[in-house]
C-alpha cells in the first residue's frame, strides 16, 4: 500500500506501508495454537536502507513447529522451504544417520505423520536407500491413497479407523526394522512393540506432545520402554543442525532426486499474509499434506 502526503492535505511524499506478522498470543503450556495466537500489524517502510541492511520482497513464508539456486529444483523456489530445503535436510540425514538403513538388507520402514512435510519425504527417501518394505500412519484415507499411489509406499494406515497394531501386525509380517517418528503418543507405543531386535527409531517430531507440558523427548510409558530396552532399540533425539558440514552434499541429492522424478513433493498452499495463522494452526493438526506453504506474491 502507498500513501502519499497529498492524500493528508501535504505535498509530495511517499510513505510505502507494508503488512507484518506479531505474536499476538501464546496458547499455553497445554494450550493448542490458533490463528487469533497471531495479527497483522501495517506499518510504514523505513525511507532509507541503511548500512548493513538490505531490503527484500517476501514470496514464499513457510509455517512448521519448528521456526540458493532455482535451476537445481526447476524454479520451483518455494522446494528451498520443504524438499530441498531444512525439511528434506531432516528426513534425509535422520535416515542416514539415525536410521541405519543399508542396501539388500530387507528392512522394513515405518513412518508417522507419513502424509507430512517431512514424513513424505521419509518414506520415498527410505525406499531409496534401500528399505524393501515402507508403510506410513496418517489421518485420512485420500492421504493413505496419495502415499501408495503417488509416494511410493507399500502400504498406509489411516489411524483413526480400526486398530494401528492389528493393522502394523498385517502390513509388517516381519516386524519393523527402522520407525521414522513424527508424532509419539500412542501411535509410537503401537510401532514400538512391534519393533524388532537392535532396530531403531529416527526421533524427528513428537507433535501429538507439543502442546503438554512434558520434557523433549517424552518419556515413554514403562511397559513400551520396557521392550526398547529389551529388544536394543535406539531411540535418541535428532537435531539436524548438528550435521550441517553435510548440508551441501545432502541438498544436492535431494534435487537430483527431484529432477530425476525419483522424489515427489507435495505442498498445501494458502494465498495471503493474513492467512499464515490459520495455516499454522492447520499444519498442527494435520490439515496439510506434504508442506505447509503461504504464498505471499507470485
Amino acid at each position: 500500500m502507498v500513501v502519499t502526503d497529498i492524500q493528508r492535505g501535504i505535498p509530495a511524499k511517499v510513505v510505502m506501508i507494508i503488512q507484518r506478522v506479531v505474536l499476538n498470543s501464546r496458547p499455553g503450556k497445554n494450550g493448542v495454537p490458533v490463528a487469533e495466537n497471531f495479527r497483522i500489524e501495517a506499518v510504514p517502510l523505513p525511507e532509507k536502507i541503511t548500512d548493513g541492511q538490505v531490503q527484500t520482497r517476501t514470496l514464499y513464508l513457510s509455517v512448521d513447529p519448528y521456526m540458493l539456486d532455482p535451476q537445481l529444483v526447476d524454479g520451483h523456489l518455494s522446494y528451498f522451504l520443504g524438499a530441498a530445503g531444512i525439511t528434506g535436510l531432516t528426513s534425509f540425514l535422520g535416515i542416514k544417520e539415525k536410521g541405519h538403513v543399508s542396501l539388500g538388507a530387507n528392512q522394513t520402514m515405518v513412518v508417522s505423520g507419513a502424509a507430512g512435510a517431512c514424513g513424505s519425504l521419509a518414506g520415498q527417501i527410505g525406499r531409496l536407500e534401500g528399505c524393501s518394505r515402507v508403510v506410513g500412519i496418517c489421518g485420512t484415507d485420500e492421504k493413505c491413497s496419495i502415499l501408495v499411489s503417488e509416494m511410493g509406499f507399500d502400504a498406509a494406515i489411516n489411524y483413526k479407523k480400526g486398530n494401528v497394531a492389528e493393522q502394523l501386525h498385517e502390513l509388517c509380517p516381519a516386524g519393523v526394522d527402522v520407525y521414522f517418528d513424527n508424532v509419539g503418543g500412542d501411535i509410537s507405543d503401537a510401532v514400538i512393540n512391534q519393533m524388532n531386535q537392535n532396530s531403531h527409531i529416527i526421533l524427528c517430531g513428537q507433535i501429538s506432545q507439543y502442546n503438554k507440558d512434558v520434557p523433549y523427548p517424552p518419556p515413554l510409558p514403562p511397559a513400551v520402554e520396557e521392550i526398547q530396552k529389551a529388544k536394543n532399540i535406539t531411540r535418541e533425539r535428532f537435531l539436524v543442525l548438528n550435521y550441517m558440514d553435510k548440508q551441501e552434499a545432502s541438498i544436492l541429492q535431494l534435487c537430483q532426486w527431484i529432477k530425476e522424478g525419483k522424489l515427489k513433493v507435495k505442498e498445501t498452499v494458502v494465498k495471503g499474509l493474513e492467512n499464515i495463522g490459520g495455516a499454522f494452526q492447520s499444519m498442527m493438526t494435520g490439515g496439510n499434506t506434504g508442506k505447509q506453504i503461504v504464498l505471499i506474491s507470485e
